[in-house]
């Protein structure tokens, strides 16, 4: 607890009351002082336990760490041959491969940056961000280089060119870069901890998705305290099943060595491809992360199913944002995880403050505010964002996380609901995802989602001429097959077991609700659809 004295740090809760801090009550985690150290090079420095470094579930392929290492210094040497340097953009548009790693150790060995984008992205998606990256090479499928026409990249092909149309043009194959001979005497730039090492994009479900700048340190502190958590450290068999969003998932695994499995990523047929894995490779331990705060992405009924076949399964919760390299606060053990609701206590060296948005004072139990985050593995910053920068990082390193959170007693996290989508109702706040909740216990409701409908949206409603409204909430519903659910139904269901002010003033049923890849909802999408039709 760094300069605090420990007498004015309650043990239970990790709340400073001289400062209105809460410290993390897990050990701190050990970080490298040698400045002079980029992530690859680290995590090669590292002890290595067992042969295979990752599996393809689907295709069967294997690669083991002496395989790894040397792909890496290969592809490396190539780069650095096109003329890849320190600080040169490097995308990488692909789905879930094993060679993912290979190709994100050896841009960064180069002080080179990484910058993924989801393949599921539009080329319009894509195209913006490669207008704000700029990377000068592109990695990428057959499949998907039709989403960058237009953008007169180099392309690595990641997989076999054969059948590839004539009009796709490519440099060469990361399979014929991982056949050159190393060589040890490539152009090597120095790199720190403080260079930047990932370029990685925001979700951007409130609004227009920003670059988010991470550094060798930030990844570094995200491996240990994964490490750390999942007690990695010497384990010569510890598998791992991954399917999307992994860009902060696996080097934690190739530092220590663990076997990491990789399955199809491709949304409702993941927990078939797991359970084949699991069985496929006579899997010991399967350690299943959740960092969603998002409920409603959890199938209950269909999760308690599988759990009930594995029971030796320990479901583990997290809490992380990419402005803090996916780390935060996570549940550690089956105890923890029992706390019903909770997203777990503060990582390893992580401290936080729960800040009334209105005061700006920090909160101290059981007080509903946003949590500040501030810790080894926050962002630099947002790529060539001064003001978004600014407006989320503070001078003392603080990142407004824009999540409404309280922290209880014993020191463990609850998220109530983005800042952003709060609801002001006469100077109430509604939090969507709690009347969300409620709407999902209907037995006729699939899915749901709440926004909100300002006052001049909404002037056929009876209090329009009241102004202090301000806004009210509006529910978009999926209807169960079969279902004639009527808009006045669900407003009555809600308002007996709400307050008035919580009340669902508007309703509209969607076949389905529109959300990202990694299952947020998109609430600007429905807000521009309902004020359209209004």
């Amino acid at each position: 607890m760094a300069q605090v004295s420990s007498k004015n740090v309650d043990p239970r809760s990790g709340f400073c009351k001289s400062n209105s801090i809460f410290y993390s009550k897990r050990k701190p985690i050990p970080l490298p002082q040698n400045h002079s150290l980029d992530v690859t090079a680290y995590i090669s420095s590292r002890p290595h336990h067992g042969k295979t470094a990752f599996i393809d579930a689907t295709t069967g392929r294997q690669i083991t760490f002496s395989e790894l290492w040397r792909a890496v210094d290969s592809v490396a040497t190539c780069l650095s041959d096109m003329g890849i340097r320190k600080g040169h953009v490097i995308l990488l548009l692909s789905p879930n491969s094993i060679f993912f790693p290979v190709v994100c150790l050896a841009v960064m060995s180069l002080g080179a940056i990484i910058t993924t984008t989801n393949p599921l992205n539009t080329p319009r998606e894509i195209a913006k961000q490669i207008a704000d990256s700029k990377p000068v090479l592109a990695f990428t499928i057959k499949e998907l280089i039709p989403k960058l026409a237009g953008s007169s990249l180099p392309i690595v092909l990641l997989d076999d060119p054969q059948n590839i149309t004539p009009e796709a043009k490519f440099l060469t194959t990361l399979q014929e870069m991982m056949n050159k001979e190393p060589n040890g005497s490539r152009v090597r730039d120095r790199v720190n901890q403080d260079d930047t090492a990932t370029l990685l994009y925001s979700s951007g479900t409130t609004g227009a998705s920003k670059g988010v700048v991470s550094s060798h340190r930030n990844l570094i502190a995200m491996i240990q305290t994964i490490v750390e958590r999942f007690n990695l450290e010497g384990s010569t068999r510890n598998v791992h099943l991954y399917g999307s969003n992994v860009s902060y998932l696996w080097p934690s695994s190739v530092c220590y060595g663990p076997t990491r499995i990789r399955i199809n990523d491709r949304g409702s047929v993941q927990v078939r491809y797991a359970r084949d894995a699991i069985v496929d490779f006579k899997i010991p331990r399967n350690e299943l992360a959740s960092r969603a705060t998002n409920t409603r992405s959890y199938d209950k009924r269909r999760g308690s199913v599988k759990v009930k076949k594995y029971p030796t399964v320990k479901i583990l919760q997290g809490y992380g944002l990419t402005e803090s390299t996916g780390i935060g606060a996570s549940t550690d053990s089956l105890e923890e995880s029992r706390r019903y609701g909770t997203a777990g206590m503060l990582s390893p060296s992580m401290e936080a403050k729960i800040v009334d948005p209105d005061s700006g004072e920090a909160l101290p139990v059981n007080r509903t505010g946003e949590l500040w985050l501030r810790g080894p593995s926050i962002m630099k910053g947002y790529f060539s964002n001064e003001e978004a920068t600014a407006s989320t990082l503070d001078s003392e390193g603080w990142l407004r996380t824009g999540d409404l959170c309280y922290i209880d007693e014993d020191g463990f996290i609850f998220v109530v609901d983005r800042l952003k989508e709060l609801i002001k109702y006469k100077g109430y706040q509604v939090p969507p995802a709690e009347l969300e909740a409620l709407l999902l216990t209907h037995p006729e409701i699939s899915d749901t989602a709440v926004i909100p409908i300002s006052l001049i949206d909404i002037c056929f409603i009876s209090d329009f001429r009241n102004k202090e409204v301000g806004q009210y909430p509006m529910a978009y519903i999926v209807r169960k097959a079969g279902s004639d659910l009527s808009a006045t139904a669900v407003m009555d269901f809600v308002a007996s077991q709400v307050a008035p002010y919580k009340r669902v003033r508007r309703v509209a049923f969607v076949a389905a609700i529109p959300k990202n890849p990694s299952g947020k909802i998109l609430r600007k999408d429905l807000i521009k659809l309902a004020t359209s039709k209004l």
